[in-house]
């Protein structure tokens, strides 16, 4: 649909404000420039240890410069964590793993006070959980409890968490990325809608092509891990997000970015009949976020409605919920995307023609 609902007419007034005040200090050609060259450096490193996935080492590096957190879903053994690991030394960040199984707790995350004697007085004293730290990499996500997994959602979101009443913040910058085996196997539980929404990006990491599968026999030994040199510090690191956030956002790309979460809705477009709930106002935050950090990557000072089409399919497909008849037909997220993706116009009204080309 052309016109905006009222309900996102307020996610259009954010979005707008928040375009107002990157275009105070926006990014110069220069900045540009230079924050291509690390990231440029970042995507290469990463293609040397992850061959045949292209694409998904721009989202992935997407979403780390928008600074969100990713899901990537997967079958064992197609380097997932091997991504993770790889990324992690890139960026000589400090990095924890934890390796989620049924029978871990939340403590087991996020610390607990343990007693000790301290100046002669026995009391409890916070020990801190692997989540303090600047890269997670929550491995395996689906094969703990709901009850652990929502140990996550306040450092996701806040960046903090909370034991016995105490908050305590976590380093800067923060990441979690999770990775998870799909839902249909034995073992695993499936993510809360309220888990999976604090996730910037779900990426599917697909299986390899032929021709990958033999370059990757011909250059590794199975147990043999790829060494890779850093290639940025974490001033540079902190300097590129603190760039991509005064990247400029049009008004017209807000208002595209708002009406395509507005058709994720129930009447507001064709495609979301079969769709029973749609995408927050988190989506259209994230939208105009990975949006951002894309023009980046290819070195411009604003963003684009094609940015916003690279990223959309990441940031919405784990953000709908699809009705029962279906899912029945066959009906998956994906789709159901890639049809609103279709059916909503970049512009909001007709170019006049005028100014169309002959």
């Amino acid at each position: 649909m052309a016109q905006l609902s009222s309900e996102a007419k307020p996610t259009l007034t954010y979005l707008t404000r928040t375009r107002m005040l990157d275009v105070m200090e926006q990014a110069s050609e220069t900045e540009i420039t230079q924050a291509a060259e690390h990231v440029r450096a970042l995507t290469a490193g990463l293609n040397q240890v992850i061959f045949g996935q292209e694409k998904l080492v721009e989202l992935v590096i997407t979403g780390l410069l928008a600074r969100g957190h990713i899901l990537l879903e997967g079958l064992p053994g197609l380097g997932k964590t091997e991504l993770v690991k790889t990324l992690s030394q890139l960026l000589s960040l400090d990095t924890k793993r934890i390796q989620f199984t049924p029978d871990l707790l939340p403590g087991d995350i996020t610390g607990n006070p343990v007693l000790q004697e301290v100046d002669g007085r026995r009391e409890f004293v916070f020990q801190e959980g692997p989540i303090f730290t600047n890269l997670c990499l929550a491995d395996e996500i689906n094969r703990a409890s709901p009850k652990t997994q929502s140990a996550l959602l306040e450092a996701m979101q806040e960046r903090r968490v909370t034991v016995l009443g105490t908050t305590h913040s976590l380093p800067q910058p923060f990441f979690v990325l999770a990775t998870q085996n799909p839902i249909e196997l034995e073992g695993t539980y499936p993510l809360p809608e309220a888990q999976l929404d604090r996730f910037l990006f779900k990426l599917e990491v697909s299986r390899n092509e032929v021709s990958t599968l033999q370059r990757i026999i011909t250059d590794r030994d199975l147990g043999q891990e790829p060494e890779v040199a850093p290639t940025l510090n974490a001033s540079d690191l902190q300097e590129t997000l603190e760039l991509v956030r005064r990247i400029y956002l049009p008004e017209v790309v807000a208002n595209y970015i708002a009406r395509l979460v507005d058709a994720t809705h129930p009447g507001q477009s064709n495609a979301a009949k079969a769709i029973k709930y749609g995408a927050s106002p988190r989506a259209a935050l994230s939208l105009a976020s990975a949006a951002r950090a894309r023009a980046l990557l290819n070195e411009r000072a604003h963003t684009s409605f094609e940015d916003v089409r690279f990223v959309a399919p990441s940031v919405l497909r784990h953000r709908i919920l699809l009705e029962y008849n279906a899912r029945v037909e066959g009906l998956n997220n994906n789709d159901l995307v890639e049809q609103i993706l279709a059916e909503v116009p970049t512009q909001s009204e007709a170019i006049p023609k005028t100014l169309q080309n002959h």
